[in-house]
This record gives C-alpha cells, structure tokens and sequence, in this order.
C-alpha cells in the first residue's frame, strides 16, 4: 500500500512531467489498484480515447505495467481474458533523483564516449530501440559513426545501467490447486510463514525478460542502424500519444519489432544503496570497515533480507587491492562491527547481511526528528526504548533520564511521543492487595518508519511545489537578456538563483532519506 501522500507526490510528478490527464490516470490505478480500461474510463469520468492515449504515454515511461489474467465468468459463463493495468509507483519515484543517475553515469565513462547522452535519451524517452538510440545519437553529433554509437551501447549493457523492457502484456494462468491450497509441513516447518505472490507481483514477475535475454544485444545488432523507423524520434520531444505504441500496437504481429531498452533502475538504486551504506559505516565505525564493506559489494550482490556467503579468503583478497596493510584479524575484527557472523560449519565463511545496516541507518534518521521536535530527554528516552525493542515499564525508563529522575517528568515526555506515534503504550493490571495499573512503553518500528517515509513524502510536495512557485513568480526575470538583468532585477536574479539552489540541495538529501526508507529497503 502506497501512503496518502505517496499518492499526492506521484500524481504531482507525473503531471508535471506528462500533464494532468496522465497525473489523473496513474492516481486512479494507484489509489484503486490494478483495474482494467473500461473500469479506468468509469473511475476517472474520462473519454475513452484520452484514456488510453495516457496509458500508452504510461506504459512507455515505465510507470504502468499491462497484463492478461484469466477470469472467471460466473453463473455459469465461461472464464474470460481481460486485460488490466497497474501503476509502478516505485518507477514513478524515480523521476525524483534523475539528477544523481545521470550523475552515475557520467563518472562511469569518458566524456568521449556517447555514454551519458544516450542515456539521457532513455530516461527522456523511456524506452527506446537500438536503432532509435544510435538515429537519435546521430542527429546529436550531426552524423556520426554509427559502429562507435553501437560501442557505447555495449558499455551501457556491460555495465548493467540499461536493460530489455519487460514483456506489454504477459498472460497470469490462473494459480494451481496446489499453489492456493496450503501446504502440509511438520512442526518446525509450520512456524515458517511462506507469503504468496500477489497478483501484481506475479505480473511484474512474468513481464521480466529471463537473465539470458535481459542484457543481449546480438539480436539488436542484426539489422542497420539508421534506418527509416515507424517510431523515429525527434531531439527535444518526448514520445507521447501518436509517437507511441498503444496495446493494440504491441499485440499487432503482422508489425515487425524491434527490441526495446529502458534504464536499469535496479542497478542503479543498488549503486546508491551501496555507496551509501559504505558512507555510513565509515562514518559509524571507521575507514577499515568501510573498505571492508566496499570489498563485500564487490563480492556479492547483495539484497536487502536475503543474506550470502563469502569467504575470508575472497573478501581479503578484494580488501588487499584498496589497502595492502591490513592483515587477517584487523578484516575479521571490522566483519564483526558490520554484523557479519562466521558460520556454525566453517569459521572461515561469513554470512553477510546489509539490511541490519540499513535499519541501524533508519534508526539514527527517526531518531534526529525525536531530537529535533522534542529535545535531547525525548531523544534518549526513545533511543533507549528503540534499542531495547520491547515494552519497559515507566519506572526503568525513568532511571534513563538524566535531567529528573522523576517518573512524572518522564511520563510527561513519554505522552508527548506517544501523541506523535513515536511509541507505543499498554496498560498492564496488577493483582494483590492494592490493584493498579503499569504503563509499558514500545517503539513498534515498522509502522514507525512507514510513517516517516510519509512525511518524507510530503515534505518531497511541498519543496517540488515551492520550486515551482518561485520559478513562476520569477520567469520574468530569467527570460530577460543578461545585459538587462541590472539593479534591482539583477538582486531579484541572484535571490532567484540562491533559493532555487537551496531548495534544490533540500530536495536533493531529502530523496536520500526517501531512497533509505523505501528503495534500499527492498533492493
């Protein structure tokens, strides 16, 4: 479930990037779920032809995924095919940090190569052909060599950054017997919970090219580039409406097909999380333990909650090429700081994690709002509550504070958190001779961090809308010739640029906040 203001900042970016019809669309499939078209038309009270023209500009931008599902007729009808849509909000989010993906690959390659801007051509386009990408190159450069063009592609490929698009409409069978009946398992494996795949899951799962096809290029080469193309595209324009292929383009056979690439976002959400994890741990621990974890990446490609294996051996290897002096013990002894236990069976294998990591990480963010909102008394109190992990009486908590041991002051702050959400209270009855009630204190974190994702969310809106609002009052102003930009314009030019860089900069470590909180989380 996406947040309510989620919600808001999704539609917003999509109707700043694709305009309101679009923005009202993909809110309806978020706020509704998956629906079909004819239930899309009824929901948003919109014209057919608008409807599916905001769905193919969707679809193409990767913020909306089709598919086929079997369904049942009912009162003795024969099941039918329906075809239905959903929103990807995690896609839609990432219109937020453009910027730092582009920033990515321009520190990957060369300025020679062609590298940055054809992937500035995909995030612009959202899915494009090779083809498309070297005549889009080529109009670029003015004409240039296409072999040199399809070179760079290959160094996009190789470098996980771009990948083939999902399958438009894969079909859902419809579950098994064996799959929806529960499964039989003795006493230790019924304490195993095994959650099935949503519907939505399965779809995104069965549109997935297999890892085989996912970054082969061989096919795409086959055929010249530069040729005539029924989707050539224009520098400066985005592909929308007539530009783009519908569903029924895309289930048109008789059309010859070309392959068509989009932007890895989970290659490069992993560089984030990676870069940022190992940021932290220096910052945390110390630099060794940074190189370590660098080393580690390196290793493994890692996935938040799915833990791997790594030898001492392999990670020390990797850590002699950053820095030859530290020896065995020296790695071990950062491998415990990063949580990495030793397994049961080999001493030398670790079991590597990084999701305590980026719920440590969490912890100390949620925890400088306690500080920032309520004081240095609030903010131990909850860290203790936080690190304790379960509920604690008013009285062991008040030997916490520092100021008053008092447990009246300490109650005091702990309704104040409590009104805010931060914690949780039970009241706890004794029996004996004089009967009363004990309050228990918890922080229950996982609702707590899917509230501050929320307001992460809102505060996200209300910086878009205010650069938004102040570039508006001030377009005037940029539109004028710079020889004329004097006195006081040339001041209302300058506070113009200093505020939108401020904002800018606010946004910018706001959404690092926002990729912790949701995208790390699941990579």
């Amino acid at each position: 479930m996406v947040s309510p203001h989620g919600i808001q900042l999704a539609a917003h970016l999509i109707a700043s990037f694709y305009g309101e019809l679009c923005a009202k669309v993909c809110e309806c499939l978020i706020r509704r779920g998956t629906l079909t078209l004819p239930q899309i038309i009824r929901f948003t009270e919109l014209r057919r032809e608008n409807v599916v023209n905001c769905l193919r500009v969707l679809i193409h931008q990767n913020c909306v995924q089709a598919f086929t599902i079997e369904e049942e007729g009912g009162l003795g009808k024969e099941s039918r095919v329906a075809t239905q849509y959903m929103a990807l909000f995690d896609f839609i989010v990432h219109k937020l940090r453009l910027s730092k993906f582009m920033q990515i690959v321009s520190q990957e390659f060369d300025k020679e190569t062609r590298c940055s801007e054809i992937f500035q051509g995909l995030l612009e386009h959202g899915r494009l052909s090779v083809n498309q990408m070297i005549d889009r190159s080529a109009q670029m450069d003015g004409g240039s060599n296409v072999h040199l063009i399809r070179e760079d592609i290959c160094k996009l490929v190789d470098a996980r950054l771009i990948e083939r698009c999902p399958a438009p409409d894969p079909f859902l069978a419809p579950p098994s017997e064996e799959e929806v009946a529960p499964k039989k398992r003795g006493a230790k494996a019924s304490k195993i919970v095994q959650p099935q795949l949503t519907t939505e899951q399965r779809a995104v799962a069965a549109a997935g090219p297999v890892e085989s096809l996912r970054f082969l290029l061989e096919y795409d080469f086959s055929e010249e580039g530069g040729q005539e193309t029924s989707n050539k595209i224009t520098i400066g324009k985005k592909r929308k409406h007539d530009d783009l292929m519908s569903d029924e383009d895309i289930l048109d056979t008789s059309r010859k097909k070309e392959a068509l690439w989009r932007v890895n976002f989970e290659e490069l959400v992993r560089r984030l999380r990676n870069k940022a994890c190992i940021s932290y741990v220096t910052r945390t621990y110390d630099s060794v333990a940074g190189i370590v974890l660098s080393a580690i990446f390196k290793l493994a490609d890692l996935k938040a909650g799915k833990p791997a294996s790594l030898s001492i051996d392999a990670i020390n290897t990797e850590v002699t090429k950053t820095d030859s002096s530290l020896n065995m013990d020296r790695i071990r002894a950062s491998l415990a700081q990063l949580g990495c236990n030793s397994s049961q069976t080999d001493f030398d294998i670790y079991i590597v994690d990084v999701t305590p990591l980026i719920e440590m990480a969490q912890d100390e963010e949620v925890e400088s709002v306690v500080l920032r909102r309520h004081g240095k008394e609030a903010f131990r109190i909850f860290r203790y509550l936080s690190k304790a992990n379960r509920y604690v009486g008013t009285d062991t908590i008040a030997e916490t504070n520092t100021t008053s041991p008092d447990a009246t002051d300490t109650i005091k702050i702990l309704n104040k958190l409590w009104k805010d959400d931060y914690v949780n209270m039970e009241k706890v009855a004794t029996s004996g001779a004089k009967q009363s009630d004990n309050l228990l204190w918890k922080v229950n974190k996982k609702p707590l961090r899917e509230q501050a994702l929320d307001e992460m969310y809102h505060a996200a809106l209300n910086l878009r809308l205010r650069i938004t609002h102040e570039l508006d009052q001030g377009k005037e102003i940029v539109q004028l010739p710079k020889d004329k930009r004097i006195g006081d314009l040339g001041k209302k030019f300058d506070r113009l640029r200093k505020v939108k860089a401020i904002l800018e900069n606010s946004f910018l470590n706001l959404d690092d906040s926002i990729l912790l909180f949701h995208d790390f989380y699941i990579q």
